[in-house]
């Protein structure tokens, strides 16, 4: 199966990761000073939907001096009733004038009823979530014919009328839409933590060739769960689940996506070469051809 958003390789090599910010307007100035040490942005594309004239000359002020890539909030591609004919219409002109190399959204669902609930909700790994999936994502790359990646989520529960785990649900959906992955890495790591499980058994499980991204951050402990608040610098744990993904799958790019609590910058560009040391250190060399 071809992997979106990727051009294998016919030889064991291993391409050169880019690595990139996810942008926040409390950072622009700070981004604008370090271009050379940022290889692209990803933007949220909702901030650029039905945009303000003024957020709408910061996307052309980012276009003209990084590679952007739109990551999306509300396609809500698990929603039973289907997507949004309009919504998708507007995504699909950001994507149309961003001109990225691919595109991102969750394995979530982000509407019921009509009603937007406002936060990114799992689905349960079952055959009936499976097809909606499949139909949703079908539906938006018919619309849209940028590669569409599709990221993991956390969750704080687990379905008990799941019919699968979530390697082979994951396996299934990426088969069966031809899609490519945007692994949070950071994800991986807490669900790994608040359900009880190895997070390399599950690695082992996943198609790793069809890895396209990685997420990195850090989150905070609350009680007994990690809460992936994207407010911490990236901890010890979560660049192990980073540099085991790079040693395994050949990645071409990866996002660190802080929200809050902003440190000075260059602490945050001292995570950005972490992470670019790390994919270089990696001893990946497996053959993937398309």
């Amino acid at each position: 199966m071809r992997n979106e958003g990727v051009k294998g390789k016919s030889k064991k090599e291993k391409g050169k990761m880019k690595v990139g910010l996810g942008f926040r307007p409390q950072l622009k100035s700070e981004i604008f000073l370090h271009q050379e040490e940022i290889d692209f942005l990803e933007i949220t594309a909702d901030h650029y939907i039905d945009a303000t004239t003024q957020k709408l000359a910061e996307l052309e002020l980012l276009k003209q001096h990084f590679p952007l890539i739109p990551h999306g909030l509300s396609l809500s591609l698990g929603s039973v009733e289907g997507i949004d004919e309009i919504y998708l219409e507007k995504f699909a002109g950001l994507v149309e004038n961003v001109q990225p190399e691919w595109f991102s959204d969750h394995i979530c669902f982000t509407k019921s009823g009509g009603i937007d609930i406002g936060h990114l909700s799992p689905v349960p790994f079952t055959r009936e979530s499976l097809k909606v999936l499949i139909r949703n994502i079908s539906h938006v790359k018919k619309r849209i014919k940028t590669p569409l990646i599709l990221e993991n989520i956390t969750y704080m529960f687990r379905y008990p009328f799941a019919e699968m785990d979530e390697a082979e649900f994951l396996r299934i959906l990426l088969d069966e839409t031809d899609c490519g992955l945007l692994l949070d890495a950071t994800n991986l790591y807490i669900n790994s933590v608040n359900h009880g499980y190895d997070w390399r058994k599950l690695l082992d499980k996943l198609p790793l060739e069809r890895v396209v991204q990685l997420h990195f951050v850090g989150g905070h402990k609350h009680k007994d769960y990690l809460i992936d608040s994207h407010s911490q610098k990236t901890q010890d744990e979560i660049w192990e689940v980073f540099r085991e993904v790079c040693s395994r799958a050949d990645v071409k790019g990866a996002i660190l996506e802080r929200d809050e609590n902003f440190p000075p910058f260059n602490e945050i560009l001292e995570e950005l070469r972490t992470a670019r040391a790390l994919s270089e250190k990696s001893n990946f060399s497996k053959t993937y051809a398309v």
